[in-house]
């Protein structure tokens, strides 16, 4: 462990990963989205009506907090272009004649076109731009109904026969923060020790010290290894606590399962990283091999995990690599255990899971001591 305590202070890249780049990324993710959500989203409007009516429901859109109107276009055309440009994420197009057909009970139709190249801003604009069509048409009924005689409740009952009470549960704010930054962050440390686990290995093949760690370690592995990997382990359970305090505590995400549910989850999390590292050294025991499968599953993890494309509507192959990647594990029992607060029982096989990540060393360990011993590095 001292020697490897000196190879980390002489090499300044096991500081930048371990402590620089992973406080980096936790600031820098948990300040992208600070604002819980995206508001003041640019979006257009074609209005070829050009009434009191459609001129009204342009003022409510943009009286949203996500939304911003920002250009109005004479044709679909140049509003659609205005998309491809970048300049807004939709726009709401009104043909000529609405409001003559509103009032005539005609059924006119008013389109909306949003872009999807961005999932978030897209689902929050097709919620506006539907929510305000509705509006339209139920500003009009409420005027007709209104000059009828109907009273206020009466014309209620009519708009809206059903009112919904809703409560939003763990996240009443809908905080995409707590949605998003509570499986981004931990996917980029998870990658930092996968790759810090195959570097660490690596560089003893590729400087020729793999006998000397074998030597000064009486020829056990064990003993190697441990001494070896201990600093990084220590150093990365306390970043990763860091982590887990600051989110949950400074920046109060939701977590009703109570602290101890955190602790043991980023103990297992940090266990399963630096297992899966280690495993994927013993398996291709090469620095740029083993560190560049390490990257592409790292990677492969922010898709796999589920936390922005459901698992369960992914094609049954790709729902079944799923389980081979701690990062799925880590948010399903997060989601579960710390997020929603309910008991362990119900993602058990995840807990397993991420038990036999950290355990994966075990089988390559002789394949390690011999690369140690025997391989020479090719760069």
């Amino acid at each position: 462990m001292r020697r490897e305590m000196g190879i980390l202070r002489r090499n300044p890249i096991y500081m930048l990963f371990m402590v620089v780049m992973p406080i980096v990324a936790v600031l820098f993710f948990t300040t992208l989205l600070s604002n819980g959500q995206p508001t003041e989203m640019p979006v257009g409007i074609v209005d070829q009506d050009y009434t009191p009516i459609t001129r009204r429901m342009a003022r409510l859109l943009d009286a949203f907090q996500t939304t911003r109107i920002v250009g109005q276009y004479a044709t679909v055309s140049d509003a659609r272009r205005a998309v491809q440009r970048g300049e807004i994420y939709a726009f709401l197009y009104v043909p000529k004649g609405t409001s003559a057909k509103l009032l005539a009970s005609r059924k006119p139709t008013i389109s909306f076109y949003y872009s999807m190249t961005s999932m978030t801003s897209g689902s929050l604009l097709f919620r506006d731009l539907k929510t305000i069509s509705s509006l339209g048409n139920a500003g009009l009924m409420q005027a007709t109904l209104r000059m009828r005689g109907a009273t206020d409740d009466q014309i209620m009952t009519y708009l809206q026969p059903i009112t919904i009470d809703l409560h939003q549960i763990a996240n009443p704010t809908l905080d995409y923060n707590a949605y998003l930054s509570t499986t981004l962050v931990p996917g980029v440390l998870t990658l930092f020790l996968f790759l810090l686990a195959a570097y660490s290995l690596g560089t003893e093949l590729k400087f020729e010290t793999g006998r000397n760690l074998l030597l000064e370690a009486g020829d056990n592995i064990w003993v190697a290894l441990t001494g070896k990997l201990l600093p990084l382990y220590l150093v990365s359970l306390a970043i990763f606590f860091f982590y887990e305090i600051y989110v949950y505590y400074f920046l109060g995400f939701p977590h009703l399962g109570g602290p101890w549910p955190i602790l043991w989850l980023g103990l297992l999390t940090v266990h399963a990283s630096l297992g899966f590292g280690i495993f994927m050294f013993g398996m291709f025991p090469q620095l740029r091999m083993s560190m560049s499968i390490c990257s592409l599953w790292a990677v492969l993890s922010f898709s796999a995990a589920g936390s922005i494309f459901p698992v369960e509507n992914m094609d049954t192959p790709l729902q079944a690599m799923t389980w081979l990647f701690p990062l799925r594990h880590y948010f399903m029992v997060y989601q579960a255990v710390v997020f929603n607060g309910y008991p362990v029982t119900g993602v058990w096989i995840h807990v397993v899971m991420l038990i036999g990540f950290a355990l994966l060393p075990l089988f390559v360990f002789p394949r390690i001591k011999k690369a140690l011993k025997y391989y020479v590095y090719v760069p």
